[in-house]
């Protein structure tokens, strides 16, 4: 690959898709890293001579683009203290809680703010020098909200989309961010802004129309040049395929035989799987389980709810915090109510591969995913395409975006402790005719919009917009 490759679609994210792992004998190598949108994306970048520029993951590595399993990547450095104050701290230790409805306070600093608008500017750079004339540069979540007007200084010629892959907040919330009105200008170098949901596309038009001043109409914001912007929901999904495919492996099925023996062989499996973060829920949904158990109204010899915490952001205070939080309540739990080989809850602070969850949404009879607050959660949705047979129960948070695709679930406000009390122990008692029928409808709808129809839908929607652009983005093939 040539130091300086010219892309025609270019993908900017915080990260690479690859992460770099050490082999036991002491090699260096790169391993596809899991999730979706990688899966969305590789065929459309493979179909258009794609490039995707991100960070390794570790600090001070300084790479050359590279070719890895046929795709072009292009790394970009941070230095340690830019983790600390563009990614820990401006990234996820204020835009995160802001984003998510303040579950947790938002810190405000100013040497914050700097490292981020530093490390745009870089993203920003890197991604005018890699694409060709007239490419479409495709920008990736909150970590670069500054990128799309910073590239469009650069490189006018080109198309430029944004996505948000979490929650966007209403004026109130937002209005709080000392450098609100520098977030709203620099996504506004966009063509098309993508969100979650409805909702959030219009938090943001009404925004622009009250801080900025621009004239809106609908989904679009005319800026003072003439260039419109649109800004409109594309809800993101999953390999809806791939993961049915997987539950159906002799191999996945063996194990989750296994998990449902190594438990007991309860009747009825309630699973919860969440990075470790404050807008999870975790604490208020094991509570609600543990106050079932306590009362009596489940048994620990018939139900156990396993709880798998994937570590996250271990070097930030509050998620230290939260981890204790959540273990001694589960400690209590198993030493109030728990027998001999039957806790209540099996708690699992661990990471797994994507076989292995797949082992556990198929021996699970009930999901329970209850975020306070959530831009999607791709979690439900691939609980539901495991559930290949139409069974299983899912409870679902109201205010996980994953809510107003997945209405058939037995929908919670994750606030409401004796609400999600209700709620479980109603899909803890639901027959089969009402869980299939739930599920058959959730199926439908995940297996219709799967994550390649949502890139396709973005993408087509980019090229379809106005402007001087004279190359279009070939889409990907239907499934």
């Amino acid at each position: 690959m040539t130091k300086n490759p010219k892309a025609d679609l270019v993908i900017v994210a915080n990260r690479l898709p690859v992460d770099r792992v050490r082999l036991p004998d002491g090699e260096v190598t790169w391993r596809r890293s899991p999730g979706g949108l990688v899966s969305a994306l590789e065929p459309v970048m493979r179909a258009n001579d794609g490039a995707w520029i991100g960070w390794p993951g570790s600090p001070d590595d300084d790479f050359e683009p590279f070719v890895e399993d046929g795709l072009s990547l292009v790394p970009v450095s941070l230095s340690g203290r830019e983790v600390e104050e563009f990614y820990e701290g401006f990234s996820n230790g204020t835009l995160w809680p802001l984003y998510h409805d303040v579950v947790a306070k938002p810190e405000f600093h100013r040497e914050w703010w700097d490292s981020y608008v530093a490390v745009n500017q870089r993203f920003a750079d890197r991604a005018a020098e890699i694409a060709a004339d007239h490419a479409t540069v495709w920008v990736q979540d909150y970590q670069l909200q500054l990128v799309p007007q910073m590239l469009r200084q650069q490189r006018p010629d080109l198309r430029i989309g944004f996505y948000l892959h979490i929650p966007f907040p209403p004026t109130e919330l937002f209005s709080q961010l000392p450098w609100r009105r520098q977030i709203l200008e620099g996504l506004l170098g966009a063509d098309l802004i993508g969100f979650q949901l409805p909702g959030a596309a219009a938090n943001f038009v009404r925004l622009v129309r009250s801080r900025v001043g621009h004239k809106t109409h609908r989904d679009t914001i005319y800026l003072p040049d003439g260039r419109p912007v649109k800004a409109t929901a594309f809800p993101i999904s999953i390999d809806t395929a791939g993961f049915e495919e997987l539950a159906r492996s002799e191999s996945v099925e063996k194990r989750a035989a296994e998990i449902r023996e190594a438990l007991g062989h309860p009747k009825k499996i309630f699973l919860g799987v969440d990075r470790l973060d404050y807008t999870k829920g975790i604490y208020s949904r094991l509570r609600a389980f543990g106050e079932l158990v306590r009362d009596g109204h489940l048994d620990v010899e018939d139900a156990v709810f396993v709880q798998v915490a994937t570590p996250s952001r271990e070097r930030v205070e509050q998620y230290r915090i939260l981890r204790d939080d959540i273990e001694r309540l589960v400690g209590r739990i198993n030493g109030d109510h728990g027998l001999i080989g039957r806790p209540a809850i099996s708690y699992l602070h661990n990471s797994y591969p994507r076989e292995e969850m797949a082992a556990f949404y198929r021996a699970a009879d009930i999901m329970v995913v209850t975020p306070f607050r959530d831009g999607m959660n791709l979690v439900a949705k691939e609980y539901v395409a495991c559930r290949f047979d139409n069974d299983g129960a899912l409870v679902l948070s109201e205010f996980a975006g994953a809510a107003s695709e997945l209405r058939q679930a037995w929908l919670v406000n994750p606030y409401d402790i004796d609400g999600m009390k209700a709620a479980l122990l109603e899909a803890y008692a639901a027959g089969p005719k009402e869980t299939g029928r739930r599920m058959r409808a959730m199926r439908k709808t995940v297996v219709q919009n799967d994550v390649a129809k949502w890139a396709r839908d973005f993408l087509d929607e980019l090229a379809s917009l106005p402007g001087h652009h004279d190359k279009t983005v070939r889409p990907t093939p239907s499934r």
